[in-house]
């Protein structure tokens, strides 16, 4: 893994926010598992699909996001366990989305700045590597948790939505932050 930032907060616990390796795979499975556990509103799939999901499936998505326009973020503990992801992709010539939030609930709270650390990493690589003018991300509805985090750092509502593939009685909408 590429280390990109370390930090301590008020807690005294250390995290590093490093992006995902190719080799990363399995640990990308067993995150990418307790994320569907904890907040299955907020991603595309199921844990039942996800847990369906063989070996090449979970390679392919740790090499997805080592391509040229994307980049995969992990906040690392102080014990070596992942407790956080962000993932982005350029999703246009000036725009890049943002996908994969998550932070395991230990470790949620503004005062410990783990998500904040996480979007800090995918903002600079957005501006400087992906040479985006502004993030893009669809949120949940029914997820004022996630809402207020991105209306904090300042996303704001673009009045797109679309329904949400697993309900598509409940939407997604979508906020966007200039980067310009």
């Amino acid at each position: 893994m590429d280390p990109v930032a370390a930090g301590e907060w008020g807690d005294g616990v250390a995290y590093r926010i490093e992006r995902i390796g190719t080799e990363d795979w399995e640990r990308l499975r067993r995150v990418r598992l307790a994320q569907l556990l904890d907040t299955p509103t907020a991603f595309m799939e199921t844990h039942a699909r996800a847990l369906a999901f063989g070996e090449d499936e979970w390679r392919s998505r740790a090499a997805r996001v080592n391509e040229p326009g994307a980049i995969g973020l992990v906040a690392v503990d102080e014990a070596g366990e992942w407790v956080g992801t962000m993932i982005s992709f350029a999703s246009g010539p000036e725009s890049a989305v943002l996908v994969g939030v998550w932070v395991d609930p230990e470790h949620r709270g503004r005062e410990r700045g783990v998500t904040d650390r996480l979007l800090d990493g995918v903002v600079r690589w957005a501006r400087t590597e992906a040479g985006a003018r502004r993030l893009v991300l669809t949120v949940h509805e029914d997820n004022p948790r996630a809402t207020a985090f991105y209306r904090r750092r300042g996303f704001e509502f673009t009045g797109e939505s679309e329904p949400y593939g697993l309900d598509p009685g409940s939407l997604l909408v979508e906020m966007a932050l200039p980067l310009a």
